[in-house]
């Protein structure tokens, strides 16, 4: 095997890749604009809804209790029934779009526990549908506590809600502050990345080689290289260039987070401060509700990965991707269209797809059984065990043996794709099927 021609495809593959506009623009517009769409939602989110018109209900209570505590909560959301309504025409209200819905509260709903209901249009949606739900169960639980007679210091001890601080060990048994969520989600997007690197660039590497053969620029590149030279080449050529894409995404998307996280802290803050002035609720004694000022995003800042564990991700995508890629030169090689290699992706997606879902369960669950299986199989360990090092402490010895499951995996599909490559590569007009790929497998 000669490794200087093997490198001089790498150079080629690499440069006629990297140098175009497309790669550019996808380099660096695509986490803009993630992050710009993660900007718009929260600002949607936090801000004011002044222009909308606030979601009126009308209260049937037959406790005569449940309506005054309500509406000084929120008095342009409940409103009374006026003596000369009737239900049916508060539902025909409800239909014209006048009002939003009524609720109803039956005079056993108190002593009883008969559930109140709530009819509507459908127009709040469930942000507003679990707001209301919040009130009526405020005000029902304030309600009981009086009538049993709860002092207003149980009551404030009942409603405390104690911190808890989350701690993680790391290898060296210190304790350091954690945060399970941002984990989980940071170990379901990284899991989501490499899914649409194996994916992605391995569709781009498939379509590279049919591109080659359909052309027959393939038959003047093996008069000078042998094919599994040239495949090699290919492989590792195309690898550079999903790395480098992800190494420049991890670099933009940490800077621009690491500048954004005090801008956005300032803009929510300057929003909640006007919620607080302008939408302050008031209690059933007239006193102002707590509405939080601010929110602390400086969590943003602080967030870090270890390098070590940035290293055992490319380590894992590194492998992962040569593994997969393979298989798709492969196929490339065995077919004469994209349209021919349908009834090969299937097989080969399967166990793709299969670690981007186990990924979520993952989350949830690291130390499961699932998960260690998960994390070791070759197939699904270049997702998964990655997730499962940023949500847990993986002990060393299962990313060791992941590792090596996944090396010798590799090893095996290179040689079988090699054989597809060398038999494939320069046959044309036939449609394969696996019977025919497992004959030039044997055959080679």
């Amino acid at each position: 095997m000669n490794f200087s021609k093997i490198w001089l495809i790498i150079k080629r593959e690499y440069k006629t890749r990297v140098q175009t506009k497309s790669f550019m623009l996808s380099t660096f517009l695509t986490p803009l604009l993630i992050l710009g769409i993660i900007g718009l939602l929260i600002f949607i989110t936090v801000s004011s809804t002044d222009n909308e018109a606030p979601k009126q209900v009308i209260v049937i209570d037959e406790t005569g209790r449940m309506f005054e505590p309500l509406r000084q909560l929120n008095a342009n959301r409940y409103i009374p029934i006026s003596a000369s309504q009737s239900v049916d025409q508060i539902r025909d209200l409800i239909m014209e779009d006048e009002l939003d819905g009524y609720v109803f509260f039956d005079q056993t709903f108190l002593s009883e526990g008969t559930p109140a209901t709530f009819v509507h249009n459908g127009s709040g949606g469930i942000t507003f549908f679990e707001s209301l739900r919040s009130d009526v169960r405020d005000v029902t639980r304030q309600i009981r506590l009086e009538d049993n007679e709860v002092s207003e210091e149980v009551i404030a001890i009942f409603e405390e809600r104690p911190a808890l601080e989350n701690r993680r060990l790391n290898e060296t048994g210190v304790d350091e502050q954690s945060n399970a969520f941002l984990s989980s989600i940071g170990g379901i997007l990284i899991g989501v990345f490499i899914f649409i690197g194996l994916f992605g660039y391995g569709a781009i590497l498939m379509r590279s080689v049919i591109e080659e053969k359909t052309s027959r620029i393939v038959e003047i590149i093996t008069s000078s290289v042998k094919p599994i030279e040239l495949m090699l080449g290919k492989l590792l050529g195309v690898c550079l260039v999903a790395l480098t894409q992800f190494s420049l995404w991890i670099a933009t998307y940490a800077g621009v987070t690491i500048l954004a996280a005090p801008v956005a802290q300032f803009f929510i803050n300057q929003r909640m401060g006007d919620l607080q002035n302008s939408l302050i609720a008031v209690d059933a004694k007239g006193t102002a509700a707590n509405v939080p000022s601010d929110i602390d995003l400086s969590f943003l800042e602080q967030f870090s990965i270890d390098p070590l564990f940035i290293l055992y991700f490319f380590v894992f995508f590194v492998l992962g991707f040569l593994m997969y890629s393979s298989i798709f030169a492969a196929i490339g090689a065995a077919v004469d269209s994209e349209q021919d290699s349908q009834q090969f992706m299937t097989p080969v997606m399967l166990p793709i797809f299969l670690g981007y879902m186990l990924n979520f369960r993952i989350a949830e669950a690291p130390d499961s059984t699932l998960a260690i299986m998960a994390s070791l199989f070759p197939l699904t360990s270049p997702i998964n065990m990655v997730t499962r090092m940023l949500v847990s402490n993986v002990p060393f010895w299962e990313v060791i043996l992941s590792i090596l499951l996944l090396i010798l995996s590799l090893i095996g599909m290179l040689l079988l794709a090699a054989r597809i490559y060398r038999t494939g590569i320069l046959m044309y007009g036939k449609k394969p099927t696996f019977k025919e790929l497992y004959k030039w497998i044997k055959q080679a």
